[in-house]
């Protein structure tokens, strides 16, 4: 029984450290945002020759959002005779093809439509098609469900006039945040991620995630890395590392905002963020030895990848810990300190680690002229334990995929939008 109670208590020990190591994360991106200098973005160059970009929308049973989104980029102030739109219809079994073929039937020099019958399934396996198709040296990426204003073709586009840039990610903003309390949490989550968290990554010169959407990376480089790996869920994440590994810069672009829907139902949003869990833990499966051995990254980009690759197995070891610790209770061991040692540690664990991502979601309202959000922090509480359930269900799924070399299927999120939202919305 000694044996279990020591190995009990190292866990816990060892819990805490990964806890107390984010949270120095989260301190160091929460302050940088509010006190440290801001790298600027490409917006300020002057763009005379704009390059070839195509835009890709992967598709499966959009028909409640197709239209929007294309009528959005009909809007664009990009230059029409270097730019392309393909949709793609991923096997949909609604109405998605017909309103592709009016649109390209209507702007058939811009819209041209890739219909997918055979193959694979999938986001992944719907880029690698529609790259092998794209005239654009640079590739635009939007899911279905986003509302491009006029001029983020432009803005994604700028900052590949720099050779060293791969992948460029922009900022989703939630349009529905009105509907109900998840939308408006998914709202705060949002804002702490990219108005905090990715551009403080991006001041520090850190390593920034692209995020498969609102986004856009340079054709020549992901076909000369392989396509993308179509037995991957996330394939945004595994883009990312396998560009930085390889020499390549991931950008992120702070200002270059778009709006998209976000889920309205808990059980949607629960498949949403599993998916997002196994796909994440995936890459971090395959990218956790090739990220420590690039010779292409610093000593802190590595260190910063490593700590973005294990994102989604801390909930999975936060949620072994809360078992631990409820073991440790009901057995009358869980004195670990003592003394005033212990007193500073609950202080310490409490003030910083708890709530260290809360700090950032705050700082990121005051950010954005929004601080009467704030008010909405204390229920993030019941969201944070959500996410920890699903998310953990989410790293066990991968692990039952290596163990029984079974490949992860491809779900779409449920779409909720039942008219064009008005310009002025935004």
């Amino acid at each position: 029984m000694a044996v279990v109670i020591i190995i009990l208590k190292g866990y816990l020990l060892f819990t805490i450290t990964v806890m107390l190591i984010y949270t120095i994360r989260h301190f160091i991106f929460t302050i940088n945002r509010l006190f440290g200098e801001q790298k600027i973005y490409y917006h300020d160059l002057v763009d005379t020759d704009q390059k070839r970009v195509t835009v890709v929308i992967p598709m499966h049973n959009e028909e409640k959002v197709a239209a929007n989104i294309l009528e959005y980029l009909l809007r664009t102030d990009y230059d029409r005779d270097k730019l392309e739109i393909i949709p793609i219809n991923d096997f949909s079994t609604d109405k998605t093809k017909e309103i592709l073929d009016d649109y390209a039937a209507s702007h058939p020099e811009l819209i041209k439509p890739l219909h997918r019958t055979s193959g694979d399934r999938g986001k992944p396996a719907a880029l690698n098609e529609a790259i092998k198709r794209a005239s654009g040296e640079i590739i635009v990426v939007f899911d279905a469900d986003y509302l491009p204003p006029a001029g983020i073709i432009k803005n994604i586009a700028i900052c590949f006039n720099d050779p060293e840039v791969g992948a460029v990610m922009g900022r989703s903003i939630p349009i529905n945040t009105r509907a109900n309390a998840l939308t408006r949490l998914l709202d705060l989550e949002r804002s702490g991620g990219y108005q905090v968290d990715q551009q403080a990554r991006y001041n520090l010169r850190l390593l920034p995630q692209y995020g498969g959407t609102v986004g856009g990376f340079r054709k020549e480089a992901v076909i000369n890395l392989g396509m993308f790996r179509t037995d991957i869920l996330a394939e945004d994440t595994e883009l990312t590392y396998r560009l930085s590994i390889n020499g390549w810069k991931v950008v992120y672009a702070n200002r270059v905002e778009c709006y998209e829907e976000a889920p309205e139902k808990w059980s949607v949003r629960a498949r949403q963020i599993r998916r997002w869990s196994r796909g994440h833990n995936a890459v971090m499966f395959n990218y956790f030895f090739p990220l420590l051995k690039s010779p292409h990254l610093s000593f802190r980009e590595k260190l910063d990848g490593l700590l973005l690759l294990l994102v989604y197995l801390v909930p999975f070891i936060l949620l072994l810990g809360l078992c631990d610790s409820l073991t440790l209770f009901f057995l009358g061991e869980m004195e670990i300190f003592s003394g005033i040692y212990f007193l500073i540690f609950i202080g310490a664990y409490n003030t910083f680690g708890n709530f260290a991502p809360f700090y950032q979601v705050g700082t990121a309202c005051l950010l954005d002229g929004l601080s009467k959000r704030i008010l909405l922090l204390p229920f993030l509480l019941f969201n944070f334990t959500y996410n920890l359930w699903y998310i953990s269900r989410g790293f066990w799924d991968i692990v039952i995929d290596l163990i029984a070399s079974r490949k992860p299927k491809w779900a779409k999120t449920e779409r909720f939008r039942t008219k064009t939202p008005k310009e002025d919305a935004i």
